[in-house]
């Protein structure tokens, strides 16, 4: 007689094998069409092929075509930065972070995190004392934090981007903290 060596693992069955398993994970499954007989399936062959030649003839109708939905007027997300408000824009070959009137966002390669004013707890900078890495990290009320590294050209860099951004914050960040402070 055979005995195995080792636990007994039975097969899984349910959400490893089939996601549709777990309510909400994905859509219900379409429910399958009922078989046409014989009959139908000539009509509604005849049916598809009247179809297709409506769709390919012109017609001689001069009627306008109507959209489905009338346009909207574009309207603009957030308002135009002020006329020489401060901007912090910093990159290299990899990393990019741009602060101004709009918030905080920060791209690398092709990921991108975007933060508003009211959504920022804290921008933290970090320069090394060794290397060219300049380090900034958005920390969220919720104890999250973001950080990122700008390879700077050189060290002398570091004081300008230093400058830079604490102009940009000190003309938004306090006034996301007042407004945030009257709304309470």
């Amino acid at each position: 007689m055979e005995q195995r060596i080792g636990p007994n693992i039975q097969p899984l069955q349910g959400a490893a094998v089939d996601p549709a398993a777990v309510p909400g994970i994905t859509g219900p499954r379409p429910a399958e069409p009922a078989k046409p007989e014989p009959s139908d399936a000539v009509s509604s062959e005849a049916a598809s092929d009247a179809a297709t030649k409506e769709e390919q003839e012109p017609s001689n109708k001069h009627e306008p075509a109507e959209p489905d939905e009338p346009e909207a007027p574009p309207t603009p997300e957030d308002p135009p930065a002020p006329e020489g408000a401060p901007v912090f824009e910093a990159s290299d070959r990899r990393a990019k972070i741009v602060a101004d009137h709009k918030g905080v966002r920060l791209t690398l390669d092709d990921q991108e995190a975007e933060f508003r004013w009211d959504e920022i707890g804290a921008v933290e900078t970090e320069s090394p004392r060794f290397g060219k890495r300049f380090t900034i990290t958005v920390h969220t009320p919720d104890r999250r934090w973001y950080p990122l590294e700008i390879e700077a050209k050189s060290r002398s860099d570091f004081a300008e981007f230093e400058a830079d951004l604490d102009k940009v914050l000190d003309a938004y960040f306090e006034e996301a903290e007042e407004a945030q402070e009257s709304a309470s």
